[in-house]
């Protein structure tokens, strides 16, 4: 079982996907780190609009910034990409056993 702090941190770094906004933006920096300056000109995005997508996707451990004087560049985190595909796998796989041990609330009612 998962600690109610693990389950928030995920959440965190699963919101990252969860904008169209944010996946051009992940989409984009696969290509390899990209200034600010880049995105907002290939995403036609205000800059505004495109620091307020960065704090999410920067503090999800997705992506990661760096400073070069007055310019910040963005590039993909592998360890916050590799954690979250871990987690993701985790999640969604099935344990054995898990439908026999843990019964079902409605009773007989049903087949599962």
């Amino acid at each position: 079982m998962i600690h109610l702090n693990e389950y928030a941190a995920q959440a965190k770094r699963f919101k990252a996907f969860c904008d169209e906004g944010r996946l051009r933006i992940i989409e984009l920096l696969q290509s390899g780190e990209l200034c600010a300056c880049g995105l907002i000109d290939r995403l036609a995005m205000g800059q505004s609009t495109l620091s307020y997508h960065m704090k999410i996707l920067c503090e999800s451990g997705v992506v990661v910034n760096r400073q070069d004087g007055k310019w910040a560049y963005y590039s993909i985190s592998a360890e916050g990409s590799r954690a979250a595909i871990a987690y993701l796998q985790a999640l969604t796989t099935l344990r054995e056993g898990a439908f026999e041990s843990a019964g079902c609330a409605c009773g007989d009612s049903c087949d599962a």
